[in-house]
């Protein structure tokens, strides 16, 4: 008999299994929906009432069994339409891990909506149609995912059941897909991984196929359970954007100041020096206060109020730092550090970034936005725009002067006030920023910082 473990040694150890987040990506009819269904249904990710819904509504139309997709899809006008529309968030767990999905659309319209989903992901799923092979939204998809640092492509070949299995359609496709990187410098780094399924049939989904025995690789879900998870942000250098100052002055606390935040980045404990950027002062670590109560060390993700030993003129936006910050190497002041990925913080005016535009309203040279960088508000110029992403090759920048929606740009922006960034390649977080419209205060585009 097997032996049963207590539910507090079960919850211990899902706690302990590690998070894999990924997101998943394709053009409409791609069976993304299916795929991700077939994920949870044969993980038993899904509820049985979800399942029993599904059957029932299936049942409905005359059909027999499960519409997996359903599973997935639970907004109506998502299910009239045939597309997914928003971004939905899907759980289960393995024995190996746990794992976040992030649903994102597969129309080209709601191309702003997967920048959303795949900004937080490890690792990106990208559907293709064995019939149709790569077509222009799955190159967006990809430069997107590429642009976001996701460094796992699994390209998911769906509906090879449709091609009776056949292995020189996938081949193709991967030949043509592979084509697109070869020899790309900087994308030596990215891992692709190409997996031929059904979905609809299971095929490598979660069991392996008996129709495809050329193949000899790993299951989707293998894969994914193989993929290193992102590296915790608490091995960069602190960073630490205040959200607010907080002054209860109660009975118990007359003179309490405190700055409330989330740790972006690193670690902070009682005792340590910090810098409060873009100014120079400096002051130490006295208190790190939660809701539940005082810690001697907090860590990226930890949302706290902190503490230091001197009154400082200090309000929302303001960075804090380490004061022993490492040296940057000489021939990259700006850059990074001989370890890699720290660097000496500065205030910037100026930077360079790669732009997915998001708003029907054309961004063009000369416009005035405004552009949130961690907690941060601040007015910027749009000085130049040097190209848009060409997604038949991926890497040149066909010339324009305009971003029009779901555009991928390169675009030099001049700030009002400085900003305190990484680049994004190096710190997800503090590399990463929202273009707002000045007038409908709209998000009109999300940017990643490459150079300043």
């Amino acid at each position: 008999m097997m032996h049963q473990l207590p539910v507090k040694d079960q919850s211990q150890q899902q706690q302990q299994k590690d998070l894999l987040r990924f997101t998943t990506a394709g053009s409409v009819d791609d069976g993304k929906s299916t795929l991700i269904g077939r994920l949870l249904q044969d993980t038993h990710g899904a509820f049985e009432d979800q399942i029993q819904a599904a059957i029932k509504h299936n049942e409905s139309k005359g059909r027999i069994g499960i519409d997996l997709a359903l599973l997935t899809d639970g907004l109506r006008a998502e299910r009239e339409q045939g597309i997914t529309i928003d971004v939905a968030y899907r759980y289960f767990a393995t024995d190996r891990r746990k794992f976040i999905i992030a649903d994102t659309p597969g129309h080209e319209q709601y191309t702003r909506n997967m920048v959303t989903g795949a900004s937080t992901a490890d690792a990106a799923v990208i559907l293709i149609d064995a019939r149709q092979g790569l077509l222009p939204q799955s190159r967006r998809h990809t430069i997107i995912s590429l642009l976001l640092g996701i460094q796992h492509i699994i390209v998911a070949v769906n509906k090879m059941d449709l091609v009776d299995y056949a292995e020189t359609v996938f081949q193709e496709i991967q030949e043509e897909f592979q084509q697109l990187f070869r020899h790309k410098h900087k994308f030596q780094q990215i891992h692709f991984h190409f997996i031929p399924v059904s979905a609809l049939m299971g095929d490598m989904i979660v069991s392996r196929s008996q129709h495809m025995p050329w193949y000899a690789g790993p299951t989707l879900l293998e894969q994914l359970e193989q993929i290193p998870a992102r590296q915790n942000d608490s091995s960069f250098p602190l960073r630490f954007a205040v959200q607010r100052v907080s002054r209860p002055q109660t009975a118990d606390y007359p003179d309490f100041r405190g700055y409330m935040g989330t740790v972006i980045a690193g670690t902070v404990a009682v005792g340590d020096a910090v810098s409060i950027l873009p100014g120079k002062q400096q002051a130490n670590i006295i208190r790190i206060v939660t809701m539940d109560a005082d810690l001697s060390l907090a860590e990226a993700g930890d949302a706290v109020n902190l503490v230091l030993d001197r009154d400082i003129d200090i309000s929302r936006g303001n960075l804090l730092v380490h004061s022993h910050q490492p040296k940057a190497d000489k021939a990259d002041i700006r850059g990074k550090d001989k370890a890699g990925n720290a660097r000496i913080m500065a205030p910037v005016k100026a930077f360079r970034a790669n732009l997915c535009w998001m708003s029907e309203e054309s961004l063009t040279e000369g416009d005035t936005v405004l552009i949130q960088h961690t907690t941060n508000i601040v007015k910027a110029i749009v000085q130049k725009i040097a190209g848009v992403v060409d997604l038949h090759d991926m890497q040149h920048h066909i010339e324009s002067k305009v971003l029009r929606l779901n555009d991928i740009g390169l675009v030099d922006m001049v700030l009002q006030q400085p900003v305190m960034p990484d680049r994004y390649e190096s710190n997800r977080n503090m590399g990463s920023f929202i273009v707002i419209d000045n007038f409908s205060n709209s998000t009109v585009g999300a940017g990643m910082i490459c150079d300043f």
